[in-house]
């Protein structure tokens, strides 16, 4: 497949010419997972330009999903190429920062520098087999008290295995050690440093933690973990932290630059918001919406379904700062559904509108489980559902209950968050494309009951990776400047009763009860005669609904 490429630069107002004179810019490189983008940030911490580039999303077989690495390179180069025009020069750039898409996973050969099959992309789930094996040798949470995570298709060790399991090209270089193993950021920086000749190859602690293979407390490779997985430590990258230079640019564009910045988006997000406290956290609505929570110097360890991970570490050797994480599968997804498959709305604002018409749901209440459900549920059996449809339900109505449904998600997360750290938990940070959606960040107020506060600026994950960059060479002066270069917040504020609150969450709870158990019933996967499936659906096996105030 090929994607159409669509460069876009925005010159922003707000940085005044002079600035160009004294080499006063830090260039951030968002590498996400549809496309690749270029931010340049003035010492004032605004944007002063930017370009984005769509990238090519290859599916050769159900459940496989492919980046070619060094097309995610030139897509990443033809960026900062756009934002390197006219007035400003190289010489202007002090550092870069880059952030980017978790968990991908990239295997390139030492020798040549060049990638030895395609990126494995964090949702590619070919690798269920190897975690089936792994969870039923030791169980699923066989490794979290060391990494922090339960056993899962997204973490970059099982696409590693994969690879050495099943790509030739991978065992070749393997055996002539001249194998190595990165995630996104790790490709860039060694493409960028030389590559063959002589190029870097590191990680950072946040990408890091997303291997399953990283013991949480020493920030280095575990070796128990590495050796059950037989992933030899000599394959992997060098972790360092968020914030130090680990090396310079040797490619004509960006000569000489310090690259000194590195972090996975979500842990970029929660810098670039400004949750520096132990008790503050954020939450990302995109595709998929992150919540991720600042817990201090200690890697909380969840009992309630949330991962835990770093959160960043601001130079060598400085004590690292832990997260819990928790990530919704469907959410800007959801909205995106209801537009291009069923063809509700023309535009994903149209669900703002039309959801505007209606004062309530009718009584639907929508479980968008496509692909399962992740935190803190976990079930990969689950599907969507619809509950409570009449002959009175009409387009507005599924499109509020699609907005609940985001933002009832959320509020899962933020219940297992509050279980697990005991804290009160009521000022929500907000960013991503769907916080342009009043509504939306209103319910999720009325129904987490939180303040939520979304930044004026929308950019907080590519600002997080500025912030690393230009700390390490003292263009900023520390990560507490976020703050005034957000700009202020605005306020969304609780206005639902309690009562009608835990009654909403019974609701919800209800229908995610009957979301679960359902991957049966998909076509490719059963193995039943239809005679079989007819006599189950004529006497469904509903569970017993929540009662009315709450779960």
């Amino acid at each position: 497949s090929s994607s159409s490429f669509q460069l876009v630069m925005v010159p922003c107002l707000g940085s005044s010419a002079f600035e160009n004179m004294s080499g006063t810019y830090v260039l951030a490189i968002d590498q996400g997972t549809t496309s690749s983008r270029a931010i340049l940030f003035g010492k004032n911490g605004q944007i002063h330009a930017q370009a984005q580039l769509e990238f090519t999303q290859h599916f050769p077989k159900p459940g496989w999903c492919e980046h070619d690495p060094n097309e995610i390179l030139g897509s990443v180069m033809k960026c900062v190429e756009a934002v390197l025009t006219g007035q400003v020069q190289k010489e202007d750039i002090v550092a870069i920062g880059i952030t980017n898409q978790r968990e991908t996973t990239v295997a390139w050969d030492s020798a040549t520098g060049e990638p030895l099959c395609p990126a494995m992309v964090w949702m590619d789930t070919r690798t269920a087999g190897i975690a089936e094996a792994l969870i039923e040798e030791g169980g699923k949470d066989r490794f979290r008290k060391i990494t922090g995570l339960p056993v899962s298709t997204y973490f970059s060790a099982v696409k590693m295995r994969w690879m050495l399991d099943n790509v030739p090209a991978v065992q070749a270089a393997m055996a002539q050690g001249r194998l190595k193993f990165g995630t996104v950021e790790s490709w860039l920086i060694y493409k960028l440093t030389g590559g063959k000749d002589g190029g870097i190859h590191v990680t950072d602690v946040t990408n890091a933690s997303r291997y399953m293979l990283m013991n949480l407390e020493t920030l280095t490779w575990d070796k128990s973990v590495c050796k059950t997985l037989d992933i030899p430590l000599e394959v992997l990258p060098e972790i360092r932290s968020n914030s130090e230079i680990y090396g310079r640019v040797r490619t004509p564009l960006l000569e000489g630059i310090a690259l000194s910045g590195a972090m996975g988006d979500q842990q970029a997000a929660l810098l670039g918001q400004g949750c520096l406290q132990p008790g503050s956290f954020k939450n990302t609505y995109g595709t998929c919406s992150c919540m991720l929570l600042n817990t201090g110097h200690t890697a909380t360890p969840s009992e309630s379904g949330l991962l835990t991970t770093v959160g960043y570490q601001l130079g060598s050797g400085v004590q690292a700062m832990y997260a819990l994480e928790g990530t919704v599968a469907a959410a800007g997804k959801t909205i995106q559904w209801l537009r291009d498959e069923m063809e509700l709305i023309e535009t994903s604002a149209d669900s703002e509108t039309f959801a505007m018409h209606v004062p309530d749901a009718g009584g639907l209440t929508f479980v968008p489980a496509f692909s399962g459900l992740f935190a803190p549920h976990w079930r990969h059996d689950a599907r969507a559902v619809a509950v409570g449809i009449t002959l009175f339900t009409r387009k507005a109505h599924f499109c509020r209950a699609a907005l609940e449904a985001v933002a009832f998600q959320n509020v899962d997360i933020l219940q297992a968050m509050r279980k697990d750290t005991g804290l009160q938990l009521d000022s929500m940070r907000v960013d991503g494309g769907m916080t342009a959606n009043n509504l939306l960040m209103q319910m999720q107020a009325d129904l987490a009951n939180v303040n939520v506060l979304r930044a004026k600026t929308s950019e907080a994950t590519s600002l997080g990776a500025a912030m690393a960059a230009a700390l390490a060479v003292g263009f900023w002066s520390g990560p507490e400047q976020v703050e005034e270069f957000l700009g202020g917040h605005q306020h969304f504020s609780p206005q639902m009763l309690e009562e009608e609150r835990r009654w909403n969450l019974g609701r919800w709870c209800d229908a995610l009860g009957r979301s679960l158990s359902l991957s049966k019933w998909d076509p490719q996967q059963s193995t039943e005669p239809l005679e079989a499936k007819q006599k189950v659906l004529q006497s469904p096996d509903f569970t017993e609904p929540a009662p009315m105030g709450g779960a």
